[in-house]
């Protein structure tokens, strides 16, 4: 069948998919010339994870496109929607922190990483592909100058204002002059140019020492020497201020290496790596890694630097952005010297990289032989987390080949109601796979149940009254509260061995779906436990939380409070079923 198609299709540009048995996308390409690609999968000798595509294709489609960019833009938006499971470059969705200096009257400093809502780009300034040393950027210059701390304008002054680490603008009117002065030395600082504040400190260190404040004095130097080593940057010697993001690849054995640079007026911001197995022409890849990079939550520079590769004019059209490369020069130097980092750093991971796949393939060949399948690529799993037996809140983490797919994890708060934990696994098992059925959502093979025969049975119940065909399995600790044992469908144990891959790799998805759940549930409490809490109870949303938290404004009074009194703001039976709520919490 496949030979036949083969045959009809067009030497023209266009995207393809490709499909298993089950009729699913496992894999979505682009290419100039259709038939010369599609012809390409199902001739010659294939390895590593092309091999995997290409024995897990039975079927495949293409659509025709009249230009490389619009196939390109059809390869996107059919990534995004099909998310299949060989096109594992567009499920990386890593952002990079920036910092803020806001544009209000009296401004304030900080990390963010949401970047997409911010209406004023200009006063962001990064990336910062380490966290630590944009937050430890973001404290010293707070130390240095008194920027307002606060996030909204308190009516008296605080502590900040009496160290002298505020101007204490909620009392005091400070000069604009002042403020703009601060500002563009804060600017200046964060464009690469530390002399100012490193002068200041210098100045303060010295004004300390002379005045025998010694303990201040040194705190200043270890100021100094964040600057000189948290906060390094490598000059580069460019002719000029320029202002682009460089990326290079290297690729050996189907491993694409990329390299990220961030150039700031001629400096060298930072840099960042990514290693991935591929199964499509490198270059194209590539392009589609930039273009991932740009429409998550990256912003996008004024010019982007690439190796001479082809697609360079589709790539610029279609982020809208300056694309270039250089042939000569100090730039083609750097070009080369991203060449050079990514080469190194994948013969750094390579035997790290080949051993960890071994081990994940010998773990999925050990449970299909367990399981009695050949079908255990994509696994779900699911943990419950509460406070002293009440407030319960689930995770589901989802994993494909053993990989984690954070992007597909799932947080669900359960009803208030709920006081256990059968009740509340039945409850987030049914809302994850009643909304697969009802929008057609790709099903797991497998799901995966912290727990033993109860827990199992619950869920066995739940997947087969909605008639889907997965499988379930329970994973059973010991009584030192090791797991030990795995459950199968028909409830028979199965001794894990402790030495095995399939061990090592089911303990990190029982420890990744038990953090993911407690770290929702402490996220929840430390954004205010009460009105979190309520949250859960059915009818009370954000309009209501907040009508309540103006006329009580207290746990205690809100606790304290009749059922009469809850009815002046919620419906009868939201304010009965909030105050039994209440009562047990």
């Amino acid at each position: 069948m496949i030979k036949e198609k083969l045959m009809l299709v067009p030497h023209k540009p266009g995207s393809y998919q490709m499909k298993n048995k089950e009729g699913n996308i496992i894999y979505v390409g682009k290419a100039k010339d259709l038939k010369n690609r599609l012809t390409s999968y199902f001739t010659g000798t294939h390895t590593g994870k092309t091999l995997m595509l290409v024995q897990d294709i039975a079927d495949f489609e293409y659509i025709v496109t009249s230009s490389e960019l619009e196939s390109l833009i059809l390869e996107i938006n059919l990534i995004k929607k099909y998310n299949p499971k060989y096109n594992i470059l567009l499920k990386d969705d890593k952002s990079y922190p920036y910092i803020e200096l806001t544009k209000d009257k009296y401004p304030t400093l900080k990390v963010v990483r949401n970047i997409r809502r911010k209406k004023n780009k200009n006063n962001l300034f990064g990336p910062f592909p380490n966290v630590k040393a944009a937050r430890r950027t973001v404290e010293i210059i707070n130390r240095v100058y008194p920027l307002r701390k606060c996030t909204n304008m308190k009516k008296e002054v605080c502590l900040y204002y009496h160290i002298q680490e505020c101007l204490g603008y909620c009392q005091y009117k400070i000069s604009e002059e002042k403020i703009q002065s601060m500002k563009k030395e804060i600017i200046a600082f964060l464009k690469g140019d530390s002399s100012i504040i490193v002068d200041k400190i210098k100045k303060e260190m010295h004004k300390a020492s002379d005045n025998l404040n010694f303990e201040k004095a040194l705190e200043l130097k270890s100021m100094l020497d964040d600057i000189a080593i948290t906060l390094k940057k490598q000059k580069i010697d460019l002719n000029k201020n320029y202002n682009f993001d460089l990326f290079n690849y290297y690729i050996d054995n189907n491993y694409l290496s990329i390299q990220v640079f961030f150039i700031k007026n001629g400096v060298l911001y930072g840099r960042d790596k990514a290693i991935f197995n591929i199964v499509n022409h490198p270059e194209e890849e590539f392009m589609n890694y930039i273009i991932h990079f740009y429409e998550k939550k990256n912003l996008l520079p004024k010019e982007i630097v690439v190796p001479n590769i082809e697609g360079i004019s589709v790539l610029s059209a279609y982020l809208n952005c300056k694309v270039t490369t250089y042939q000569r020069g100090k730039i083609k130097k750097l070009l080369d010297l991203a060449l050079e980092n990514s080469k190194e750093y994948l013969e750094q991971q390579m035997d790290l990289i080949t051993q960890n796949e071994k081990k994940r393939y010998e773990a999925l060949e050990e449970l299909k032989q367990i399981l009695h399948t050949d079908k255990v690529s994509k696994i779900e799993a699911f943990d419950n987390s509460h406070l002293f037996g009440t407030f319960y809140v689930g995770g589901m983490v989802s994993f494909l080949d053993f990989v984690p797919q954070k992007n597909e994890y799932r947080k669900y708060k359960v009803d208030a109601n709920v006081k256990d934990d059968l009740s509340a696994m039945k409850e987030v098992v049914y809302r994850r796979y009643y909304k697969v059925l009802m929008e057609n959502l790709p099903a797991p093979d497998l799901i995966v149940v912290d727990g033993g025969e109860l827990q199992l049975k619950v869920v066995k119940e739940i997947i087969t009254s909605l008639k889907l065909p997965i499988q379930v399995i329970g994973l059973k600790k010991d009584h030192k509260h090791r797991t030990s044992t795995l459950i199968d469908e028909k409830f028979h144990e199965i001794k894990l061995n402790h030495h095995s891959s399939l061990f090592v790799f089911l303990s990190k998805i029982q420890e990744e779906v038990h953090n993911y759940a407690i770290r929702y549930h402490r996220n929840i409490k430390s954004k205010g436990m009460l009105f979190s809490i309520i949250d859960s109870i059915e009818g009370i949303g954000d309009v209501r939380k907040k009508q309540l938290l103006k006329r009580f404004g207290s746990i205690k009074k809100l606790k304290e409070a009749s059922v009469s009194e809850l009815e002046e703001i919620l419906p009868s039976e939201v304010a009965k079923k909030t105050y039994d709520f209440l009562k047990n919490i």
